[in-house]
């Protein structure tokens, strides 16, 4: 079976949402960290103090069948066309552990775990 990392970098408000429709769309689960960062839009300021927003890491681990409908939701959930929201790609796993509780969840075909380590 192969699998993807979604990363999610996004403003901390939407955590929570983006979580529930990732798993309404086939995540199992989500590791999630503070974080703040700069991009090509500028913090707000007020009285010449910086104002960051609070931003969040989400990682899943997905199965590769479904990466794309996981994606799909943070997308159509995320307000990612507005400038400074965030961000969210993919990485495609070569071997992973601790997933064996987990793969009675996957509504695959059963192959060789070959990525499984």
């Amino acid at each position: 079976m192969k699998f993807k990392l979604i990363v999610v970098v996004v403003n901390a408000e939407l955590t929570d949402t983006l979580v529930k429709v990732a798993k309404d769309a086939g995540s199992t689960g989500a590791t999630i960290i503070p974080a703040r960062g700069t991009g090509i839009h500028e913090a707000l300021t007020f009285f010449g103090l910086t104002l960051e927003s609070h931003r969040s890491v989400i990682l899943m681990v997905v199965a590769d069948y479904c990466a794309a409908a996981i994606l799909h939701s943070i997308r159509e959930n995320g307000h990612f066309r507005k400038p400074g929201t965030g961000i969210a790609f993919t990485v495609d796993l070569d071997k992973v552990i601790g997933l064996e509780s987990q793969l009675s969840q996957f509504d695959c075909d059963r192959m060789p775990d070959e990525n499984l380590l």
